[in-house]
């Protein structure tokens, strides 16, 4: 999704985000089922470094992921028994003065996460001062290594965040998305930045056609080269899982060689103006997410975004929280509960629309 900071996480930010800060200092038999007409869409070769994550009953790594802090206080973020989560950050957040309260959230979130074994994934992406423009590859060298010199610990990473989402021009703000060759570039340099580091290869969005996708991703393996192929791919299959098809997704599985991990994906309970919100459609969208990834042995991590859905339910564009703002679960949380801890039935009372 797109680097945005509302009025919710700035306040969960200042206040309970800051109060925290300081209180711490299944591979299925079965494939997805198809729907009677196609919905329009708009090699393990790695071994895990760091502790393992939550696996389903599948053995597919599972995490959560929400750029807000406070979720690691959640008892029904703890209940899951999560170990992995995923952030993603302005490129420069370490090396600009501009993005100091960028810097100030991300150093809450991961101070929380360290405190609860959580293992972070890190995607780079563009930045408040100049969305528009993407950096030179000398500069995102520079800002990249200012990051992991302030942030060692941090070993799991992506170049950058949805590269074919595109140039976006729009009335919540304006930004630009690398080419195939910036994503190649910026994929060799941080490769060579941190060569001891697991470095997810390409981040895509399927909002697009699939053929629009697949076309990106192989003009950026033209441009890495054979002796430089990522051996693990990162991909937010969003409209396959709420579409309920998996045709985009199959497609990517079969263009790229080695892992697949859903670095975002999740049932929408709202994305104006294609779904209107609904907890049921969600919760629906959820349990496919996970026939999905456990029909498909090359998918090996998925990380269901987000964690808290929006304040406004009626307002909000976009929501795919598994609890309401409020911090009560939705039917949605359940699905995740039940496949991951394999129970029959989730012990918690959930919100309706």
């Amino acid at each position: 999704m797109r680097l945005t900071r509302t009025p919710l996480v700035a306040a969960i930010a200042v206040a309970v985000v800051a109060a925290a800060f300081v209180a711490s200092s299944a591979l299925a038999s079965k494939a997805p089922i198809k729907p009677t007409t196609p919905a329009s869409h708009a090699a393990t070769a790695h071994a895990s470094q760091t502790p393992t994550a939550h696996t389903s009953q599948a053995g597919l790594e599972v995490g959560v992921a929400d750029e807000n802090p406070s979720v690691f206080e959640s008892s029904y973020y703890k209940a899951l028994k999560l170990k992995i989560s995923r952030y993603f950050l302005p490129y420069d957040i370490a090396a600009s003065s501009k993005e100091k309260a960028q810097l100030y959230y991300f150093e809450v979130w991961i101070s929380r996460a360290e405190t609860e074994g959580i293992q972070p994934l890190v995607a780079f992406y563009h930045n408040f001062a100049t969305p528009t423009k993407m950096p030179s590859v000398a500069t995102y060298t520079k800002d990249v290594k200012a990051f992991l010199k302030l942030f060692p610990q941090v070993t799991l990473l992506q170049p950058w965040n949805e590269v074919n989402r595109g140039n976006v021009r729009e009335r919540s703000g304006n930004y630009d998305s690398p080419t195939p060759k910036q994503s190649a570039q910026y994929y060799l340099a941080l490769k060579k930045i941190c060569p001891t580091c697991t470095i997810v290869g390409l981040d895509v969005l399927d909002s697009t056609t699939p053929a629009a996708t697949i076309d990106y991703i192989n003009a950026f393996k033209k441009d890495v080269g054979s002796k430089n192929m990522p051996k693990i791919w990162g991909l937010h299959n969003y409209s396959d899982t709420n579409h309920f098809y998996d045709q985009g997704t199959r497609d990517v599985l079969n263009d790229v060689p080695g892992q697949v991990w859903l670095t975002e994906t999740g049932g929408l309970a709202k994305l104006s103006p294609s779904f209107r919100f609904s907890l049921s459609r969600q919760k629906k969208a959820t349990s496919y997410m996970f026939d999905i990834a456990d029909a498909h042995s090359k998918i090996t991590r998925l990380y269901v975004y987000q964690f808290y859905g929006a304040k406004n339910e009626k307002k909000a564009s976009f929501d795919a929280g598994l609890m309401n703002y409020k911090g009560k679960p939705r039917p949605a949380y359940c699905v995740v509960y039940e496949h991951l801890l394999g129970k029959k039935k989730c012990p918690y009372k959930t919100v309706k629309n």
